[in-house]
């Protein structure tokens, strides 16, 4: 959930708005923090490294019991996560000692900790209140209200909660009114989320940005046909966060993982995006190749044997726009390639 900007409280004002008339009003989903709670769980990695108590000072803060800004006393905390990123951790006093701030710190520093690079690094300060109120992002920070996180942890879905208010600190103001991102939501013409839907220009990209994670990075834990469901509803969407080269450590992609263990030959696939022909060049030798495309939801769409005089081609051109997995296959090892047709 967006936090309200302390000057302007709105968060970010975008200047393109895209019109609910345009689309068809089916979203899949409720809210994407409930989609699945093994998208990132407490066992995944954290880059934490230290949270250090620097002392006891004055703050002004957001805080939802109230729904304004407040000035407080409070226990501060350099964070340090061990990729350079820092933060500060702002402890409400209303916790009573140094010890309960200094155990309420260390927690979000390990779970925001475990988010992805560019998720984290507008994140300059993470306050911490008691109360029942949602989480709140925006305003190069993150909101925790420690009894809504209780409720969180019950469901299993407060690192997903984080992904989604980090998207808002960290990304909304350098996306979400871009002529690319706008023109995404237009053309896939529906939201992921009634969330999304009932808060088209605050909320779209936090509750998509998940999903997209998810199908991207933790493919293993997700079902089939939630897979399905999200790349036919928003493939446009998709398509957009795949071309910005997001830092994403130190989340694990496992299809990168195996690819790498698994392949053994150097191959370049081009033009890639593409919508039309596309030339498969490699800098090894081998008798011969296979080369297998499917969709993203593992269909076989093409299969064809080429050996080792000539440059492999693949003709796109009825392909739909989407993503595709090519897997080249030699004798010893197979390697797999996302392609992207436009």
């Amino acid at each position: 959930m967006a936090l309200l900007s302390k000057l302007t409280f709105l968060t970010y004002i975008l200047t393109l708005a895209v019109s609910n008339k345009n689309f068809a009003q089916n979203p899949p989903y409720s809210g994407t923090i409930f989609l699945n709670p093994n998208i990132l769980t407490s066992s995944d990695v954290s880059t934490i490294q230290s949270t250090t108590y620097t002392g006891y000072g004055i703050k002004t803060v957001f805080d939802r019991r109230t729904n304004n800004w407040e000035t407080i006393n409070a226990y501060l905390f350099d964070v340090i996560w061990n990729d350079g990123l820092t933060s500060q951790a702002v402890v409400n006093s209303e916790v009573n000692s140094l010890a309960a701030a200094d155990f309420e710190a260390q927690k979000y520093a390990f779970l925001i900790g475990q988010l992805p690079y560019c998720l984290r690094v507008d994140v300059n300060e993470i306050w911490i209140h008691r109360g029942t109120q949602p989480f709140g992002g925006g305003n190069n920070s993150i909101l925790i209200h420690t009894g809504q996180s209780a409720s969180y942890e019950a469901s299993g879905v407060i690192e997903e909660t984080l992904i989604h208010e980090a998207c808002h600190t960290s990304l909304d103001y350098l996306h979400a009114s871009t002529t690319g991102w706008t023109n995404a939501q237009y053309y896939d013409g529906n939201y992921i989320s009634t969330y999304a839907s009932d808060n088209p220009t605050r909320e779209d990209l936090a509750e998509s940005f998940l999903t997209w994670m998810a199908i991207r990075y933790r493919a293993n834990v997700m079902s089939s046909s939630d897979v399905t469901t999200i790349n036919n509803t928003i493939p446009n969407r998709i398509i957009y966060f795949d071309n910005q080269s997001f830092n994403m450590s130190p989340i694990v992609n496992t299809l990168a993982i195996e690819d790498e263990i698994n392949s053994l030959q150097k191959f370049d696939v081009y033009p890639n995006p593409t919508n039309g022909i596309v030339k498969i060049k490699h800098n090894s030798d081998f008798e011969e190749l296979n080369l297998t495309v499917f969709d993203i939801n593992g269909k076989r769409l093409f299969n064809k044997q080429y050996n080792n005089t000539s440059i492999p081609e693949l003709n796109t051109t009825t392909f739909p726009k989407g993503i595709y997995i090519m897997q080249l296959e030699t004798k010893e090892k197979k390697r797999n390639l996302k392609l992207i047709v436009e």
